[in-house]
């Protein structure tokens, strides 16, 4: 049987502002504060509590030694987002409200568990911070006597209202999600709007003076690993820990390893562009790898919980919210907290469940092709994101910083000119743009780009653009196959003892649409919702996975993808235009012509409940550059 020693012991412990505090008056209403300590009193203090602090409940240490100090509280299952990585497309079924954890009982089970030693208390959902009383609960958690750190992971929707009071009540660390610089694809993503409102919480939070602002950052192949170099340089000017996070497997979210984008790889992207990245020595059992570029003001961080876990310094419990004690995130052992509290347990008899539930987690997690096979819960009915270390505690005297600028995009239909501003002075991508242009007719023409380098003038197509382009260089062909053996047999190309050299490919595409569908389109009224934004993107992502499309194309790691569709009025049609760039020992024609493909088929099945009479034609390459067999311009 598992014997603790119940901490009566009063600890100092840090106010909001950095001072050290002791613990309220009863009856006060919120966090006192001290006037501020010389570094010798601090350091004085601190000595004293290492040499009398009382010692670790045995309650909340593992068969392993492992002592947890953590605590994550799920205040909802409910989210005003449907990011695809966190809940499954069809939703989740939801817990009757009355199976819910009340108020009362997370302060109870809270203060349980404070008083045996932990110190930090993460509030998570669902979305946390949609529940009406989380103010209330950030500042009655602040009252606990020995809690050092309350931090909220939130999904930034609601932040840039509520930061200041929950400031004020104790919050002291702050992550925010965010999966994508693109407003359009964050659309896509989380399946609502709200990119700019995310902006606005990222902007409250550094005014208010939380250094760093951790932004959790779920990478996914062919979906947003082409970001994280653009991700990385968000730290130049801001005081951000950018953390990027292997793409984890739960419940419903259709998980799959080739989805998955390995720490080494997204490490190895960063060094290309800065190779004098700096590793940063690691936090006592801190879940991230912390890297910094030289003369930056924040870091990047990687949480590497499939390709290298940390489950040997893990020092994390979780209650969901239904009142379940996860000692795994990964596990799918579960006992509840909130049947034996409403039965009228004691507090020792609480104590004594926890001790057997903390001593039966098991030496680390199951590999990651296990834990795809294995029944858990869905991610929004643990937590939004579980595995992130809490940021430092807030400085609210930092107030040097530029305010940020967000601006979000206008009605699609004035279909005007405008660019969303991220981040002043920092260099990040041009996320969409929409151009005004006038037919001869006097109809509206929209051009859409992906372009992403911040270092060029984005334009749309132009007439002169589709014009076709004058044959250059050698026009070097083979009579003979090259995927194919001696023996008549497909065989991929062995590209090994290949030089590597910079590669660059466009080609094209045209979609007739008729012109019921195409006044549609130019009017963005589809049903289906907006045809150009979403074609953009399969044209982008089909680059990215052409290798797993077309079965004997090598992969390539794309620099650069670039989709731009431009409406045809006189043919009531929609030209497509993609161009790829990449550095290797093969081409990028394949991804060029996948990407133009896949654009065009997405237009037919966001066009075809309004007609079936619609023509996918011209798909050709236009132009490849790089290569033994030289470049070709198609004349």
């Amino acid at each position: 049987m598992w014997k603790g020693k119940l901490r009566t012991d009063v600890r100092i412990r840090e106010g909001a502002g950095g001072s050290p505090c002791a613990s309220p008056q009863p009856g006060s209403k919120g966090p006192c504060f001290l006037p501020a300590l010389s570094l010798q009193e601090v350091s004085r203090r601190r000595q004293f509590l290492r040499e009398h602090a009382a010692p670790f409940s045995a309650f909340l240490t593992d068969s392993f030694g492992r002592q947890h100090s953590y605590l994550r509280i799920s205040l909802t299952e409910k989210c005003n987002l449907r990011c695809q990585y966190c809940m499954p497309e069809e939703g989740v079924p939801l817990t009757p409200k009355a199976n819910l954890l009340t108020t009362e009982e997370i302060l109870t089970l809270a203060r349980l568990f404070v008083k045996e030693g932990i110190d930090k208390i993460r509030l998570t959902g669902g979305e946390p911070l949609i529940r009406p009383d989380v103010v209330d609960i950030v500042a009655q958690l602040q009252r606990l006597e020995g809690l050092r750190t309350i931090g909220v992971t939130t999904n930034g929707i609601n932040l840039t209202r509520l930061l200041p009071q929950l400031q004020k009540a104790g919050l002291s660390a702050i992550n925010i999600s965010l999966d994508t610089l693109v407003p359009a694809k964050f659309e896509f993503i989380v399946r609502r709007k709200g990119f700019h409102k995310v902006m606005e919480g990222i902007h409250k939070a550094i005014e208010l003076g939380y250094n760093p602002v951790k932004v959790n950052c779920v990478v996914m192949r062919g979906l947003n690993e082409d970001e994280l170099l653009d991700f990385a340089a968000l730290t130049e000017g801001l005081p951000l820990d950018v953390r990027f996070i292997e793409y984890m497997p739960f419940d419903g979210n259709k998980w799959n390893f080739k989805k998955m984008v390995s720490y080494k790889e997204m490490l190895d992207t960063i060094r290309q562009q800065w190779p004098e990245l700096e590793k940063l020595p690691e936090e006592e059992s801190s879940t991230a790898k912390a890297f910094k570029i030289p003369g930056f003001q924040g870091q990047i961080s990687f949480i590497t919980s499939m390709s290298e876990h940390f489950c040997g310094t893990c020092n994390r419990l979780r209650i969901t919210a239904d009142g379940n004690l996860k000692v795994c995130l990964f596990g799918n052992s579960e006992v509840s907290l909130r049947d034996h509290l409403r039965a009228g347990a004691s507090e020792q008899e609480l104590l004594r469940i926890i001790g057997a539930a903390v001593g039966r987690k098991k030496r680390q997690h199951a590999g990651m092709f296990s834990i795809s096979q294995m029944k858990n819960r869905p991610m929004i009915l643990i937590e939004l994101f579980l595995m992130f270390h809490d940021s430092p505690l807030a400085n609210p005297s930092i107030s040097s910083w530029d305010p940020l600028h967000v601006q979000g995009l206008r009605p699609r239909m004035s279909f005007s000119s405008q660019m969303v501003t991220l981040w002043k002075g920092c260099r990040v991508p041009q996320a969409l743009l929409l151009a005004q242009q006038q037919l001869g007719s006097g109809c509206f023409q929209r051009h859409y780009t992906s372009r992403a380098d911040s270092d060029a003038n984005s334009k749309c197509l132009s007439p002169g653009s589709w014009a076709p382009a004058a044959p250059s260089g050698p026009q070097l062909t083979s009579e003979q196959l090259t995927h194919v053996d001696s023996e008549g047999r497909a065989a991929m190309v062995d590209v090994g003892r290949k030089p590597d050299t910079e590669r660059a490919a466009v080609a094209s595409a045209v979609v007739l649409l008729g012109p019921v569908a195409f006044k549609l389109v130019q009017r963005n009224q589809l049903k289906k919702g907006d045809a150009l934004v979403v074609a953009q993107l399969a044209g982008i992502q089909a680059a990215k996975v052409t290798s797993q499309l077309i079965p004997l194309c090598h992969h390539v790691a794309l620099s650069h993808v670039q989709v731009q569709l431009e409406l045809d009025s006189t043919r009531h049609a929609v030209r497509i235009q993609a161009s790829c760039r990449a550095r290797g020992p093969t081409g990028v024609e394949m991804e060029a012509l996948t990407s133009a493909a896949v654009a065009a088929l997405s237009l037919y099945d966001m066009c075809k409940a309004v007609s079936r009479d619609i023509v996918l034609e011209e798909i050709k390459l236009i132009s490849k550059t790089g290569g033994q067999r030289g470049d070709f311009h198609r004349a």
